[in-house]
């Protein structure tokens, strides 16, 4: 496929990188020399310095031949005119374009979004995704992650196998008869920085990352399994009131009752908006950083501190601050620059959220063709955790899992049959329309699109 990537930032870059090793060919667009030249250093593709919104630019990257462009510029403006460039004049059928601005992504001004006003195929917002995944991190305590597929009805969890985990150092063919109720499927884990794709009798040790297929139901049983028994937290401290904490506490409001939510939100303005909008969350104005603000939070009864500043640094000093206050709350901090996530075990602070990555898997689900729902990134896109429906073309219908040939970087996790959650075994069968979760290697991914019969789009 032949994709051109506008923006040359973290995003675009990872985007560009992935992709590329998929085999599609990609053309990034940056105004920065610096970033342009870091991905033709880097990279296997094409790169070009200019403004994405001149159609002599777009022309040079071959917009004539794109089947997609993906626009993640810093500006959602110009993201916006990318788009409609790129379908007025050249034609393009598929664009994707990132947008922050929540006045943008009002519901009410859907219809700006179409082919006869503003041709954008596909919207990505981080700031909701983030807020999303953040509240499912704490209706899930102990996990790292908690990805739904498949309607909601089957989750992907990401979890640390700690020194009280029970089934640690047991061989997966095991661990059924001695734990009759973990009903979940272990896909693999992140050991020493790679990832491993477990077989039955290989085990889990203390430290691994594992990732676990579960029906959604099954969330607390499987946690418990882990040695994770964490009761959720009811009262929330967001520090930060940009779009992210806002659409957080939003959420929270509507879906979680018993949450007890404030926000310390620095600009004053700011702060009176959010305040207005939101309905039984306290809004301070203030400065996270302050102590004396902290103890105006009551920062002693709460039990969740979620900083979400724009300010990276800000972030982590607020968390160690926290830590100062007392040792026995749990501490989630936004950061953009990678290399702070060494410091997180040296800071004590229980969760690094990453921005990036919340955005790479949003685009790469309406990458892939066809029948593709949703998509999760492992290690930068090394693996991934797909899912996608069984089609009457399929070579897999009416083939057992242990006679399916299915390359060993494949692994399926869980099956949406009827509403029915099924974690499959050996002997079980594939039938059309099943929804199918599994994980594969990147390398493998053309394997899947033949496996699974996906059609372009």
């Amino acid at each position: 496929m032949n994709i051109i990537i506008c923006g040359a930032g973290r995003v675009g870059y990872t985007i560009s990188k992935i992709l590329s090793e998929q085999n599609h060919s990609i053309t990034v667009i940056d105004q920065s020399s610096d970033d342009i030249q870091k991905i033709n250093e880097d990279l296997d593709v094409k790169a070009i310095v200019g403004k994405a919104t001149y159609p002599s630019i777009l022309e040079k990257a071959d917009a004539s031949n794109a089947d997609m462009i993906i626009a993640v510029t810093r500006n959602d403006e110009i993201n916006m005119l990318i788009c409609q460039i790129a379908y007025t004049v050249f034609n393009i059928q598929k664009k994707i374009a990132r947008i922050r601005s929540q006045d943008y992504l009002n519901p009410k001004f859907s219809k700006v979004y179409n082919k006869e006003n503003l041709p954008i195929d596909v919207i990505i917002s981080p700031e909701l995704e983030i807020a999303r995944s953040i509240q499912r991190k704490l209706e899930a305590p102990g996990t790292l992650d908690n990805v739904p597929f498949a309607e909601n009805k089957i989750r992907l969890i990401e979890i640390i196998v700690n020194e009280k985990c029970p089934i640690a150092n047991i061989k997966l063919n095991e661990l059924t008869k001695k734990f009759p109720k973990l009903n979940a499927n272990i896909l693999g884990v992140i050991r020493d920085e790679k990832f491993i794709i477990l077989k039955k009798n290989d085990v889990m040790i203390k430290n691994d990352k594992a990732y676990v297929v579960i029906n959604s139901l099954h969330i607390a049983q499987t946690l418990e399994a882990f040695g994770h028994k964490e009761k959720i937290s009811n009262k929330l401290l967001i520090i930060g009131g940009g779009n992210i904490g806002f659409n957080l506490a939003k959420n929270l409001e509507q879906e979680f009752e018993e949450a007890r939510i404030k926000i310390i939100e620095k600009d004053k303005i700011r702060a009176e908006y959010i305040a207005n909008e939101l309905n039984n969350t306290i809004v301070i104005n203030g400065d996270g950083l302050d102590e004396d603000v902290l103890n105006e939070a009551n920062i002693e009864d709460v039990e969740t501190v979620l900083a979400l500043t724009n300010d990276d640094e800000d972030n982590l000093m607020a968390s160690v601050l926290v830590e100062k206050f007392s040792k026995d709350k749990k501490t989630m901090a936004l950061i953009n620059k990678p290399n702070y996530s060494l410091l997180q075990s040296s800071l004590k602070i229980d969760d690094l959220i990453d921005p990036r990555m919340h955005t790479v898997s949003s685009i790469l689900k309406h990458v892939h063709k066809g029948t593709i729902e949703n998509v999760y990134s492992i290690l930068n896109g090394d693996f991934e955790v797909i899912e996608a429906d069984i089609i009457e073309t399929s070579e897999l219908i009416n083939k057992e899992l242990k006679n399916s040939d299915l390359p060993e970087e494949i692994r399926i996790g869980a099956v949406l049959r009827n509403n029915e959650i099924i974690i499959p075994r050996s002997d079980f069968i594939f039938k059309k329309d099943d929804k199918i979760v599994f994980l594969a290697k990147k390398d493998q991914l053309e394997t899947v699109e033949n496996l699974f019969r996906i059609s372009s789009f």
